[in-house]
């Protein structure tokens, strides 16, 4: 997918036509846009990094903050990339790019978009999910509503993340139901287009099925999942969602 870009051809359009031509069809048109060779994710943070480098903290590195986040870089992801790369940029240089960090990411620090999304809920938010990290993509939370009859979670995610495909096996019955409770989020069926989720919507998901769910990129996500009864269920999880399909759902 082409990325999209007329900053050029705004700011220098009439005064240096050739510049705001590659800037805007070269540079973004054809070298960001080659998602083939490297992710928009992962361009982010090489640009990011070479900015810091510089010491250019100016609108420009506002502006790639800002798009990296947009590309699925979270809070906690952005501050250990600064902090690793100012032992090699300078220590100096850190403090500047970390002051226009926290603005980008404002929303999403634990202090205001947790709080604020757990004052929209009923169920607690609940622990760090850490025995199931290495299945995320980004944090997500978990607090254990009823493990007697059924199981059920109410998991969080923060925005950005959303679990690897998976699926649930069962030799009989099994599967999982999620109850949307707040904020917004994805669910995919392989081989099916990518539903969104809002508050109310229910997601019936019979065993066997390749899935994934999971926040949308700029919104905390919480749902309930259920875990349907049944004689010899277990979790096969699989891949990682592809961060340039991810991003595709805006």
């Amino acid at each position: 997918m082409a990325v999209k870009q007329t900053a050029g051809r705004d700011a220098l359009g009439a005064f240096a036509p050739k510049f705001a031509q590659l800037n805007d069809d070269v540079l973004f048109g054809e070298v960001w846009s080659r998602e083939d060779k490297l992710s928009l994710r992962d361009r982010s943070l090489v640009t990011v990094v070479a900015l810091m480098a510089q010491g250019l903290v100016d609108s420009s590195f506002q502006y790639h903050l800002s798009t990296a986040r947009q590309n699925g870089i979270t809070r906690q992801e952005i501050a250990e990339v600064l902090t690793h790369a100012a032992f090699y940029a300078g220590w100096p240089k850190a403090w500047a790019a970390f002051r226009m960090a926290k603005e980008v990411w404002a929303d999403g620090a634990d202090g205001d978009g947790k709080a604020q999304h757990q004052r929209q809920m009923v169920f607690p938010i609940g622990a760090p999910n850490d025995a199931f990290a290495q299945y995320f993509t980004g944090q997500s939370y978990l607090h254990p509503l009823s493990t007697g009859q059924a199981g059920v979670y109410n998991v969080t995610f923060e925005p950005g993340c959303r679990n690897h495909w998976h699926i649930h096996r069962a030799d009989k019955g099994g599967g999982q139901v999620l109850l949307c409770v707040v904020g917004r989020g994805w669910y995919q069926q392989w081989g099916s287009p990518a539903q969104a989720l809002r508050p109310g919507d229910t997601v019936s998901i019979p065993a066997g099925v390749k899935h994934w769910h999971g926040a949308a990129a700029d919104s905390w996500f919480s749902h309930l999942a259920i875990e349907v009864p049944g004689e010899g269920c277990g979790s096969e999880w699989l891949e990682p969602v592809d961060d340039g399909d991810y991003r595709r759902l805006g």
